[in-house]
């Protein structure tokens, strides 16, 4: 019984850090960026990034695609208008994607 318990207390924790974790918390840690696509990128691997990435990418690709449909352009222009924007909107010393495809540090 003891055991069980411990094992319920372990996911417990577990449950309340995936939750916990959100874009900016990742984007401080050094765990994610912003690529010069529209969409984020992965910079130190982890599940809880992993998850936290392709939920958000999903709803930007989704929101590029409406985007575009309303406004005659493809989904890659809008994509790369919004990753420019959005590396520019970066905070200074957050990653980005640089133009040849490594990450940076934003100045």
């Amino acid at each position: 019984m003891k055991r069980n318990s411990w094992i319920l207390a372990l996911l417990l924790s577990l449950s309340f850090s995936v939750a916990a974790l959100d874009l900016g918390e990742a984007k401080n840690n050094g765990w994610v960026g912003e690529q010069t696509n529209g969409l984020l990128g992965i910079v130190s691997h982890n599940a809880e990034v992993k998850a936290l990435v392709d939920g958000i990418n999903q709803k930007r690709l989704t929101k590029y695609k409406q985007i575009a449909k309303e406004n005659g352009l493809t989904e890659q222009q809008v994509a790369a208008l919004a990753g420019k924007k959005a590396i520019e909107r970066s905070d200074s010393g957050a990653y980005i994607q640089s133009p040849s495809g490594d990450w940076v540090k934003k100045p």
